[in-house]
């Protein structure tokens, strides 16, 4: 299944407390019980943006979730390869 990095612009987002953080990541799972061929890998919170990674059969699908969850996805990538320091070997 393709692999995509979202980015959300999510002013403040480095300073979310455990609360929001937890409601959010609630609502985007309750968003993904309706949509079984989109999977949520992981996220990465930065000052002001969140970058996420999926499993999804589309950007389309991407973007749906984001629309359904009421989160931003101001650009959403497909991943194309993966490199780490194992491929210099």
């Amino acid at each position: 299944m393709p692999r995509f990095v979202i980015e959300r612009e999510v002013p403040g987002a480095g300073t979310l407390g455990d609360e929001e953080a937890r409601a959010m990541a609630r609502k985007s799972c309750a968003v993904l019980r309706g949509m079984p061929d989109v999977q949520w890998l992981e996220s990465f919170v930065t000052d002001h943006k969140i970058y996420c990674i999926y499993l999804a059969p589309s950007e389309t699908a991407i973007r749906e979730h984001a629309r359904l969850g009421g989160f931003p996805a101001n650009a959403v990538a497909e991943v194309r390869r993966i490199i780490d320091p194992s491929t210099s070997e």
